[in-house]
């Protein structure tokens, strides 16, 4: 059997049996009849994975996933992923995604997790990690509440594993766990959005300069880099040492979900295989080339129906900006809550 090897592995804490249903013309409060429907086993890491796949990597990913539905990894064509089986459902989020209109998602709530579940999950990522020779985790998505205490569940025994082999995470999350792990430190890289990221630091984010000086706090806390994903205004990496500026020209978008974990593949995609350079941007990796990646690929994939990226053929051109524009002003502002 030949070796399995890949420089990213990712856990999704609580995945999703995705439905998509694509209607014209929706009428709210009425009958409306699906075009057509699409299925998919999806999650934050889940759609990392999916779309690396795209270029030939492995990139294996873990998940607590309900046994009530054995056959749904073959189903939904998810052979690369590497479940832990627990007792229960799966839960599922449902997408309507209205042509030429906007895109309404309801996700449920995270199925919770026993104490035990979560350990075992903890120690399957960490065999994963070794086995793949893994140089990167990516954590991205919702986190279960644990069964016996009624608390959301604790990453920091994962963290400190990932540091004693010397692995780099990337957090995907949102909300008061956002805030938390942020002020943790133990993430390599941090990916909010625009509001994601003015709700974390309680400010209003109006330019890039804005969104440049909210993601130098988190900077302090201790995260090595802040990816901030700002829509049409593409992506703000920010370090201790650097900020750049990335984007694309505007593109039809059909399905913005998933959209993000498109940006953190197109990233990895770029950089995951590189050496190791302690120079580069004050962090050890080449920050400028992954952006312009990730930009790429989120562009790539709200111009696609489904949740997870399909193709990344045809991309269109980035922009990178080592001296971005502090004045230039954000087409979405983000305002603090509160």
């Amino acid at each position: 059997m030949a070796e399995r090897k890949s420089p990213v592995v990712t856990l999704t804490p609580s995945p999703t049996l995705d439905r998509t249903y694509f209607v014209k013309d929706l009428v709210e409060g009425g009958v409306n009849r699906a075009e057509r429907v699409g299925e998919e086993l999806a999650g934050k890491g889940i759609n990392v994975s999916r779309g690396l796949q795209l270029v030939n990597m492995a990139a294996p990913g873990v998940i607590p996933i309900g046994n009530a539905d054995p056959g749904v990894l073959k189903r939904t064509g998810s052979s690369f992923l590497v479940p832990l089986w627990v007792d229960g459902t799966l839960r599922v989020s449902t997408t309507v995604v209205e042509y030429d209109g906007p895109t309404t998602k309801i996700n449920e709530h995270p199925r919770p997790l026993y104490e035990r579940d979560w350990k075992s999950v903890i120690d399957l990522t960490e065999r994963t990690v070794r086995d793949y020779g893994a140089k990167w985790l990516v954590v991205a998505g919702a986190h279960p509440e644990i069964v016996e205490t009624g608390k959301v569940i604790d990453l920091q025994p994962l963290f400190d594993r990932m540091k004693a082999l010397g692995v780099r995470v990337i957090l995907d999350t949102s909300g008061p766990a956002l805030r938390y792990w942020a002020q943790k430190g133990s993430a390599t890289i941090m990916k909010p959005n625009s509001h994601e990221l003015s709700e974390c630091v309680s400010k209003d984010l109006n330019t890039i300069g804005d969104v440049i000086d909210a993601a130098r706090e988190l900077n302090n806390w201790g995260v090595d880099c802040v990816m901030a994903s700002l829509g049409i205004d593409g992506i703000v990496a920010v370090t201790k040492t650097h900020a750049i500026h990335a984007f694309t020209q505007p593109v039809k978008v059909i399905n913005t979900v998933g959209a993000g974990d498109s940006t953190i593949a197109g990233f990895l995609a770029a950089i995951a295989n590189e050496e190791s350079d302690a120079s580069a941007y004050g962090v050890g990796f080449d920050v400028a080339k992954g952006i312009a990646s990730a930009v790429q690929w989120g562009a790539a994939k709200v111009q696609q129906p489904t949740s997870g990226l399909q193709s990344i053929e045809n991309l269109v051109e980035a922009t990178v900006e080592l001296i971005p524009d502090r004045s230039r002003p954000l087409g979405e502002p983000a305002k603090a809550k509160g």
